[in-house]
């Protein structure tokens, strides 16, 4: 009788137990708290006073009942200082304020209303000011990590609880290391020759971070890597101008603009940014256009919204001309603070060179806002 084949395997010793780099795990914490506070699932912010966070953006009834179940004392809603002034009638000083609402119940639209100053008017009674908590600035921190408005639902609780309902639990320190070890953290991950219209002898490079968010991209035109001090300009991504054509703003014709410059100089490299909208995301940027169709301008639209003026990392950048083997650059840009940032991460800037574009009857405010508040050098 023949017996069955043997599986080769089966005499084997058990494979070890795989032990994840502690690093990965404290990255991987935070980008899970990301995801969840983007689905309106709180998670547990553990530091000096471990608290419950949840996105007044993203609160449902099943996020509120989970702050109801867990939090040992009263539930505050954060605000950015800004939005604070326009809903209270004497906010308290400091960069961040708490209010609680007067019956000591929010609902998700109030909370939303109390977020968004986009929304039409403030839903239920006037909120009121009272104690912000130690942690308040991580929380918010780490609701901004998320492309969310920062404005968040907080309550201390206690860790192991919240564990135990399965909730994520996340490091305070590991939030604010994270923005550095994400960009630090970059590798190379792709690479392809793509002839471009105004650059045939181009490549993309793309660049992921540890976490697995969305790539950024160099596009390398000619041998940057081989000159002196190649053109390089540092380009945000913008969905509505790069890819629209959108009248509101310059950046469309920045970035073909730089790249033809580059064909014509011989090399340079344009490091393609995913941090649209000065770095708060798409969402946020069209929720910016609404106040600026109110008539606020480019930045008082972002810190109505709780942002600052800029948001960007430009670490990010410094990475990717590190792995490019790019030390000395010469800076397409008008915006000295891009030219600060980069001598900040280490990289040599040995000129700026002037990158204006002329307005086009639709952007001639944002221009002249980004010359008057931003301190571009557009002239």
């Amino acid at each position: 009788m023949n017996s069955m084949p043997r599986d080769p395997s089966a005499a084997l010793p058990p494979a070890p137990p795989v032990r994840p780099d502690p690093e990965v795990l404290r990255l991987r914490a935070v980008h899970r708290a990301m995801a969840d506070l983007r689905r309106g699932t709180p998670v547990l912010l553990d530091g000096t006073t471990p608290m419950i966070v949840l996105p007044a953006e993203t609160a449902g009834a099943d996020g509120l009942a989970e702050i109801a179940a867990l939090a040992t004392g009263q539930a505050r809603l954060l605000l950015a200082r800004s939005r604070a002034d326009a809903v209270l009638d004497a906010a308290p000083a400091g960069p961040i304020v708490a209010v609680q609402a007067p019956n000591a119940l929010f609902t998700p639209a109030m909370l939303r209303s109390l977020a968004d100053p986009t929304a039409d008017q403030l839903l239920g009674q006037p909120p009121v000011a009272t104690t912000v908590p130690d942690g308040a600035a991580v929380a918010l921190a780490l609701v901004k990590l998320a492309r969310l408005l920062p404005a968040a639902l907080v309550a201390p609780a206690d860790a192991a609880s919240a564990a135990a309902r399965d909730l994520l639990v996340v490091q305070a320190a590991d939030v604010q290391a994270y923005p550095a070890e994400i960009a630090g953290g970059l590798v190379h991950v792709a690479e392809a020759s793509v002839p471009l219209a105004d650059a045939p002898d181009a490549r993309i490079v793309a660049f992921r971070a540890p976490d697995g968010g969305i790539e950024h991209l160099a596009i390398l035109v000619g041998q940057p890597e081989q000159a002196e001090a190649p053109l390089v300009r540092l380009h945000s991504e913008c969905f509505t101008g790069d890819l629209l054509g959108s009248l509101r703003c310059d950046c469309g014709e920045q970035l073909r603009g730089a790249i033809a410059r580059m064909a014509a100089d011989g090399a340079g490299v344009l490091v393609y940014l995913a941090q649209e909208g000065r770095g708060i995301g798409l969402a946020n940027k069209l929720r910016a256009y609404t106040l600026q169709d109110r008539g606020l301008d480019t930045l008082d639209a972002n810190r109505a919204l709780g942002w600052a003026a800029d948001e960007r990392n430009f670490l990010v950048a410094a990475t990717m001309l590190e792995a490019l083997g790019i030390g000395a650059i010469r800076l397409l840009t008008n915006n000295p603070e891009k030219v600060a940032a980069m001598v900040a991460c280490g990289v040599q800037v040995v000129a700026r060179e002037t990158h204006a574009f002329p307005a086009n009857g639709v952007n001639d405010a944002y221009l002249a806002t980004k010359e008057r508040r931003f301190g571009h050098l557009l002239g």
